[in-house]
């Protein structure tokens, strides 16, 4: 991002009276607070990549009905998920090429490896907590992962 944009969303903010805007842009990230009487850019870094998920396109003239049917969330599988124990890059194989540790419909014991996780150039071997089959993978390859979110359904 440029100078002369900084200085036009600077403006932006003085001129608006807003007291924070995030703006991202490709890689870049920049946010500007507003203290006291002037702004000033806090924070301007590389963004990790996300995946956006797609927002459902309403028509105004959708009945209520229609509009609380395309709301809601998708279903996931019944069963016991297996939760992401820290914040890393999932990895469904040990190497790439390899083959995967789990697929849908895999028996699995407790204990058993059924991903692995990279966090800060270390791979966390992680393991079901419970016997079962793999009713759904719910993280594709090589995608980031939050603590405590879902990866697995065991049914």
């Amino acid at each position: 991002m440029d100078l002369r944009k900084l200085k036009t969303l600077i403006d932006l903010v003085q001129q608006s009276g807003i007291a924070e805007l995030e703006i991202t842009e490709g890689e870049e990230k920049v946010r500007i607070s507003r203290f006291g009487n002037g702004a000033a850019p806090v924070m301007m870094a590389p963004a990790v990549a996300q995946p956006m998920a797609a927002m459902p396109a309403l028509d105004l003239g959708d009945t209520p009905a229609a509009s609380a049917t395309a709301d809601a969330p998708p279903a996931e599988p019944e069963g016991h998920a297996v939760k992401s124990p820290m914040v890393g890059t999932f990895y469904r194989s040990s190497t790439p090429g390899a083959k995967a540790f789990v697929e849908v419909g895999s028996a699995v014991k407790s204990g058993e490896t059924v991903c692995i996780i990279e966090a800060m150039k270390l791979l966390n071997e992680i393991e079901a907590d419970r016997d079962g089959v793999i009713k759904a993978i719910l993280v594709e390859n090589g995608q980031p992962v939050e603590y405590g979110q879902p990866l697995f359904i065991i049914g």
